[in-house]
């Protein structure tokens, strides 16, 4: 696809972000940690891609606003856009040496996402998207939603709340609704590579319950983009706002979502 300027400085500071959380995955073992919550790590790989994201998407459109995981919120001279960025995404995953992490840019313009990038950069995998424009991964692919139709050949993915979130008996009771009726669920770690992988038919869903705006603004619109359907939790709510989101394939989102609903 060829992609607009913006998205383009985008996949340029993802890249150049990611080499530098490579570097830091092969020396994880020396990596400065200190702890955000029970279970909540930063670290200093964190820190330098961030700043590297911010060199980069700033130094190119100093104008937008900014919002990250480490470095909070800053206002742009531009009240319409901001760029909404998660510098590691699944940092328990990197701590512990399994290659299953991401960097995740979107960019918001008048409330709504128009561009996203999940980059799983230790295993060179470009997931991006712009409004209207389709979904793609790396140079060439096109990104599709699974063209499973069953619950019972259906794979799905969640986080199951860790330390002191209180949403755990929550997620159980979704697990014990859904597990029964489905092919399987996974915990990989990492909600935007979750939302990639049903953006790209790996998962026929997702939902997630506790994350944040730079947890899901870039997967969810990677998954419409490649025909999927993404939802609240509840009806009325934004899960952009909340942090409880629903995506799924077209065929399998009502279903899918009336059994975690609990309807």
């Amino acid at each position: 696809m060829q992609g607009s300027a913006n998205l383009n400085i985008m996949i340029k500071a993802a890249r150049k972000a990611g080499r530098s959380l490579v570097k830091d995955f092969r020396e994880v073992e020396n990596l400065q940690v200190s702890r955000k919550g029970a279970g909540d790590f930063v670290t200093r790989a964190d820190l330098a891609a961030e700043a590297i994201l911010k060199e980069e998407l700033l130094g190119a459109r100093p104008n937008y606003g900014w919002l990250a995981e480490e470095g909070g919120e800053t206002p742009g001279a531009d009240p319409t856009r901001r760029w909404i960025v998660d510098p590691l995404d699944g940092t328990t995953n990197f701590l512990h040496g399994l290659p299953h992490w991401a960097i995740s840019i979107a960019l918001e313009h008048k409330k709504q996402i128009v561009a996203a990038i999940v980059f799983d950069a230790a295993k060179d995998e470009l997931y991006y998207a712009e409004k209207g424009q389709g979904a793609w991964m790396n140079d060439s692919r096109r990104l599709r939603v699974s063209g499973r139709a069953r619950m019972s050949e259906a794979l799905f993915a969640t986080g199951v709340p860790f330390g002191a979130k209180r949403t755990l008996p929550a997620t159980l009771q979704d697990l014990a609704r859904l597990m029964p009726e489905c092919a399987g669920v996974r915990r990989w770690g990492a909600a935007a590579l979750d939302l990639a992988y049903v953006a790209s038919g790996r998962y026929e869903g997702f939902w997630e319950r506790e994350l944040q705006i730079w947890d899901v603004a870039a997967g969810s619109l990677i998954v419409t983009e490649a025909g999927g359907l993404v939802g609240p939790l509840r009806d009325g709510a934004d899960p952009l706002e909340t942090g409880e989101i629903i995506a799924a394939n077209g065929d399998l989102f009502e279903g899918f979502s009336r059994i975690i609903r609990g309807d």
